[in-house]
């Protein structure tokens, strides 16, 4: 009913104070469940998420008054398992990780969110090259199971390197006016092996193994299309491709996988299969690249890398 006081002045023309004496305590206890929610994100390193504020609690005498709280709740956890899913396969490395480099968790030919990206402008859509060069290239088609050409929603620039002073060097050219793109997924969408004609071994089943993980974590994922624990060489020596996946959270396990076989020296790493699942999306984008050989490509070249879905 309507807030009574029997104080005469500011507090009974306003009845704020027996309104948020009366209403707002439930409210402040949620406030403080959702401040503790954002806590236990944070420890977790997890992002929370904080929706757009919302009137709690209205004075139906002074409707000028509003107290105002957010609603704040955990986002979805990305890095949950994957049911039915297995990664118990590892590949001897053919030629091993170069120990001149940095380690792979600094070194930005293996983390693209280390070398970073910087948005440009330009066409979200496929773009006609004409006919590939190599038809075994991965195929972006099969990331989101029947899905083969989710929209792309941002294009980007990745960055250069300055290896003595170890940054990334904004602007500069890479023969592409576009070298990652951001494509549209969903929290906790199941992300997967961009499959390909390459088979660098046979113990994945279904086709045989397309890729090994050169780098994983709780935010991205490295695919490399041979054996090779390399993602470039001086030329005339050919490295390969290596797909970048940026904002997945990789699957518990081949993320253990991948962190025990590094530990043990990179002898090994693991293998996937085209198509086999590898992660969850962590929200509504998920930024991809490829290189071959070293440099970047166009990812929206769509006979290469999007076959049978050209413009």
């Amino acid at each position: 009913g309507q807030c009574r006081s029997p104080r005469p002045s500011f507090w009974g023309k306003s009845c704020l104070w027996r309104c948020a004496m009366k209403r707002l305590s439930p409210w402040l206890l949620v406030l403080l469940s959702g401040l503790l929610a954002v806590a236990a994100g944070w420890a977790l390193g997890e992002p929370s998420v904080a929706d757009s504020p919302t009137p709690s609690a209205v004075c139906p005498a002074d409707t000028n008054h509003f107290v105002y709280l957010p609603l704040v709740f955990k986002a979805p956890d990305a890095c949950e398992p994957i049911p039915e899913t297995e990664y118990n396969v590892v590949l001897s490395v053919n030629d091993l990780y170069d120990p001149t480099k940095p380690s792979p968790e600094n070194n930005p030919d293996y983390r693209l969110s280390l070398l970073g990206y910087y948005p440009v402008d330009r066409y979200k859509g496929l773009v006609n090259y004409g006919p590939t060069n190599d038809s075994k290239a991965p195929k972006f088609t099969t990331l989101f199971e029947g899905q083969p050409t989710p929209p792309i929603l941002n294009t980007y620039q990745a960055n250069g390197w300055d290896w003595d002073n170890h940054q990334p060097i904004s602007g500069t050219p890479h023969g592409f006016e576009v070298t990652v793109i951001g494509l549209q997924s969903s929290p906790k969408a199941i992300v997967r092996v961009p499959d390909s004609g390459y088979v660098i071994g046979w113990d994945c089943g279904d086709g045989g193994c397309d890729a090994m993980v050169i780098y994983a974590s709780r935010w991205e994922i490295s695919l490399k299309y041979t054996r090779e624990d390399r993602v470039s060489y001086p030329p005339p020596q050919k490295a390969g491709f290596t797909v970048h996946i940026v904002g997945i959270c990789v699957e518990p396990s081949l993320r253990a996988l991948y962190e025990q076989m590094n530990a043990q020296g990179r002898y090994y790493l693991p293998a996937v299969r085209g198509g086999q699942p590898i992660g969850r999306a962590w929200g509504g984008e998920i930024a991809v690249a490829i290189r071959d050989d070293g440099p970047f490509m166009d990812p929206r070249d769509c006979d290469s890398f999007w076959k049978g879905y050209c413009p």
